[in-house]
């Protein structure tokens, strides 16, 4: 038997034979002397079938993970099209009469040195895009078949997975996979906890092992190749008793999210598009949190319409039927960039131009969503919040803004509803000065993923930096504490949207402080709601 250690995506256990998923080595035949008209026809035929392909892969996995995470594959339809992207392309055709082939090959390694050599982590996970969108063209090119078919239930290990593999892989007969190189941010792992594949990455896989008998310990972070009988029996007893856990949760979707001392705990669900809703329903969430708008924008080649949002507000708030929708205005920037927002290059982009500073800054697009948001608003109860708040003027701003649409939109006669303005609070300097901006809003909503790097000044989707990324930080808590006591004492309800809400580990510790919301990802609904109605703060 063997053991080898990795970094876990998801805490579970996978137990089943390995399968070596090996990559066609992609052949790359220079032919010189080719006739450039012929070529760059050729290249374009090329874009528009793959287009085709990313447009079903979006389309799939949209009805399998979400629009939220299927989100990628429009990030790869608009690499097709980037201009830096043909113009080299192009370039080679033409100033090197080579085939199309070559010419793509060689423009795809240049992009990928290019994005791996950068030190902003963001623009590193493009490198495994580009590279995924020019192998594409290549096989396109070179006339290949695309195949990622499984014959049986298996343990998947590759040198690396691009998210188009992730989600073309039979879910069926995928128990799990393991791979040699990725991060736990990039968009692959991402995809594994969103379709609950138990999942390794940083394991140095062997051809070797292919057949093998193997079990993925998601708890310990660990791959058994041909694992003892005493290994699998302990490994296949924690499998049953997750699945016994399961069931005994789901008990729970019904049930009152109260104390055992009688307090009860708005419970909410983060969103990113209609298709999460139906999850948040299923569970019996009090609500939606966290509605992150801005992946209306992400998938998007041009700004949304205000009739485009509003229609996927609408409907998000009449599928709620009354139950409070908080919807998060545009908050692109850092590692959320869309090309056609133009915003350039920067050192820190977490620290830039993001969030609230685009939208005050470009009122005309602000004023777009507000309008959406509040003519959705007559068809349910919603509510909105700005992100990334860090001085009252700001907010002040934000709230002269909002009350000038409703002005705009009581001179045509429109309806709509009665609105609460909240913020949230991801920056330091918004928690210290909580006291007053509590005198400007009615909630507050704790984004505790940019709070804990703000204060620790962590970037957190550094992985060389994970053992200094401390979410338990007592730091972290003691400005959560400080703006629950805040918002109360101005009477302003406190929520957390973070990733922390959904932390077990510190639920009675935050009810203990006073908070009044709770929104998770609807995969943690269940678990907060057994942590809550096992809690006791007498």
């Amino acid at each position: 038997m063997e053991g080898i250690k990795g970094k876990a995506i998801l805490g579970r256990v996978a137990v089943g034979k390995l399968f070596y998923y090996k990559k066609e080595k992609r052949q790359v035949r220079r032919v010189g002397d080719a006739d450039p008209g012929t070529e760059l026809h050729r290249y374009e035929d090329a874009v528009r079938a793959a287009e085709q392909e990313l447009l079903g892969l979006y389309e799939k996995a949209c009805r399998e993970v979400g629009e939220v995470n299927a989100a990628v594959f429009e990030v790869h339809r608009m690499m097709l099209t980037d201009e830096d992207y043909r113009d080299s392309v192009v370039n080679i055709i033409e100033g090197q009469r080579v085939n199309a082939e070559y010419a793509v090959a060689v423009t795809g390694d240049n992009f990928q040195k290019l994005f791996s050599s950068m030190e902003d982590e963001y623009f590193k996970a493009r490198a495994a895009d580009v590279k995924d969108v020019s192998d594409r063209l290549h096989r396109i090119l070179s006339g290949q078949e695309e195949s990622h078919g499984l014959l049986e239930p298996v343990i998947l290990m590759a040198k690396d997975l691009a998210p188009s593999e992730t989600v073309q892989l039979d879910k069926k007969k995928l128990l799990g996979f393991v791979t040699e190189q990725g991060s736990l941010n990039s968009h692959t792992a991402i995809l594994a906890r969103t379709m609950n594949i138990p999942a390794l990455v940083g394991v140095p896989v062997r051809e070797e092992w292919d057949g093998h008998m193997a079990a993925i310990d998601g708890e310990t972070g660990t791959l058994y190749v041909d694992p003892d009988p005493e290994t699998l029996a302990l490994l296949e007893e924690k499998q049953a008793c997750a699945e016994e856990k399961r069931r005994l949760l789901l008990e729970l979707k019904d049930k009152d999210d109260v104390t055992l001392d009688g307090k009860r705990i708005k419970l909410y669900g983060n969103i990113g598009s209609v298709a999460d809703v139906a999850a948040v329903l299923r569970y019996n969430a009090a609500g939606i949190g966290l509605f992150r708008s801005e992946f209306l924008y992400l998938e998007k080649n041009t700004y949304p319409t205000e009739e485009e949002q509003f229609a996927v507000y609408k409907q998000v708030a009449e599928m709620m039927a009354g139950r409070e929708v908080i919807i998060r205005t545009l908050d692109i920037g850092a590692d959320k960039q869309a090309e056609y927002f133009a915003l350039g290059h920067e050192e820190n982009p977490a620290l830039g131009y993001r969030a609230i500073r685009i939208c005050l800054t470009k009122p005309e697009i602000f004023k777009t969503q507000l309008r959406a948001i509040y003519r959705a608003s007559a068809f349910g109860t919603i509510s909105v919040m700005f992100p990334m708040v860090a001085s009252v003027w700001e907010v002040k701003r934000a709230k002269e803004l909002a009350a000038e649409v409703r002005g705009e939109l009581e001179s045509h006669g429109i309806p709509f509803g009665s609105v609460s303005l909240g913020i949230m609070i991801e920056t330091p300097a918004a928690a210290v000065i909580s006291d007053r901006l509590a005198r400007e809003v009615d909630f507050f909503s704790i984004g505790t993923n940019d709070l804990i790097q703000y204060t620790l000044a962590v970037d957190r989707q550094n992985e060389r930096l994970e053992e200094f990324y401390d979410p338990h930080h007592e730091a972290v808590l003691r400005l959560i504490e400080y703006v629950v006591r805040s918002g109360h004492t101005a009477g302003c309800s406190v929520g957390i949207c973070g990733e922390l809400g959904a932390d077990t580990a510190l639920t009675e510790r935050f009810l203990r402080m006073g908070v009044d919301e709770l929104s998770v990802s609807p995969a943690f609904l269940l678990e907060v709601r057994e942590r809550i109605r096992g809690t006791d703060l007498r």
